[in-house]
């Protein structure tokens, strides 16, 4: 965390707090969502805020209070979102560099970190000192935005209404496709990766439970992989 401190880095700080913003705003506004929906669904305050700062995984999340609320039981809540967490296996290793060669606490809370949004945010960047920091930066402040906009919406509960009405579920998926359209248009490898994996996302999407197809669609990474190989 002192490397984020160092001069050499002051300069990209700004640029990429302000990069940051958006992706921050929208995680805000889901976990605004995500505290509303948990607590109109009849579950207590204290176990979205609970689950998002431990868990802190908003598919996931999402995934697990609707098997509560949908009148199942704990076991079967933890095993969805632990099913659906296990692509961020992947992305660990995408930003293992970031980490490695950091003490044990800084690793584990770098692991703590590693969602969706900052990887693509982190491997956006242009060389390794940028990346280190972008990732510490995004990744903390989506934390914290996460889990005020959390707190807020539970604490609202029925007083935001129906919370479908706003269309909030589309705010991570358009940072998303922001965030990795400038590494699709240069990486052909990349974006016939991707295609690949957004192929097997559709065709399986009528068969298997919401939020299993993102995890399927990792299987465009086999391909990334056999190029490596090959080149």
């Amino acid at each position: 965390m002192r490397s984020l401190l160092r001069t050499p880095m002051t300069p990209m700080m700004a640029p990429l707090v302000r990069d940051s913003a958006l992706v921050w705003l929208a995680s805000g506004v889901v976990g605004l969502s995500f505290g509303a929906i948990s607590v109109a669904g009849g579950l207590p305050v204290w176990v979205p805020v609970v689950m998002s700062l431990v868990v802190y995984a908003g598919s996931a999340q999402f995934s697990a209070v609707g098997v509560l609320l949908a009148g199942g039981g704990p076991l079967a809540a933890a095993a969805t979102g632990l099913l659906l967490n296990t692509r961020t296996a992947a992305f660990s290793l995408a930003v293992s560099d970031v980490l490695g060669g950091r003490g044990r606490l800084a690793r584990l809370l770098g692991a703590h970190l590693v969602t969706d949004e900052t990887v693509a945010f982190t491997l956006a960047q242009p060389d390794p000192v940028r990346r280190r920091a972008a990732f510490w930066v995004n990744g903390l402040g989506l934390f914290a935005a996460w889990n005020t906009g959390v707190l807020v919406g539970a604490l609202a509960g029925t007083a935001l209404g129906d919370t479908a009405t706003y269309g909030l579920d589309a705010a991570f998926p358009a940072v998303l496709v922001a965030l990795v359209l400038p590494t699709l248009r240069t990486d052909a490898r990349v974006r016939r990766c991707a295609l690949l994996g957004a192929a097997v996302a559709l065709a399986v999407t009528p068969a298997v439970p919401a939020g299993v197809p993102v995890l399927l669609a990792l299987a465009g990474l086999v391909r990334y992989g056999r190029k490596e190989a090959s080149a």
